[in-house]
C-alpha cells in the first residue's frame, strides 16, 4: 500500500472528513515520526511497534560490477519493530497474495 491508498482507505472509513483533510492528518503524522527521528527521539505506537534509529560503522565495502575495494561511511538508518499486539495479528490472519 502506498500513501495515497493510505489516504483513501481512510476518507472512505470516514465520510464526514475531506479526502485532502485526510491527506494533511497523514503527512503531519509521518512527517512528525520523522522529525523525531532525526533528532534522535525513539517513537512508538503502543499495539503497533516503534520507530527508532541504529548506527551503522564505517565500512570497507565493496564495489559490485568491478571488486574495487571502496570506504562506506558511517550513517544512522531508520530501523521499526513491530508490537506484540501487530505480531499476533499478522500471525492470526491467513496471508493474501499482493494485489487481492
Amino acid at each position: 500500500m502506498i500513501k495515497s491508498e493510505l489516504v483513501l482507505r481512510i476518507a472512505a472509513q470516514n465520510p464526514h472528513l475531506y479526502q485532502r483533510d485526510v491527506e494533511t492528518i497523514v503527512n503531519a503524522i509521518l512527517d512528525t515520526i520523522a522529525e523525531a527521528l532525526a533528532r534522535g527521539d525513539r517513537v512508538e505506537l503502543r499495539g503497533f511497534g516503534a520507530f527508532s534509529i541504529k548506527k551503522r560503522d564505517a565500512r570497507a565495502g565493496r564495489n559490485p560490477r568491478t571488486g574495487e575495494a571502496v570506504s562506506v561511511q558511517e550513517k544512522v538508518v531508520p530501523v521499526f519493530k513491530t508490537g506484540k499486539e501487530m505480531r499476533k495479528r499478522l500471525n492470526l490472519e491467513p496471508i493474501q497474495p499482493a494485489g487481492s
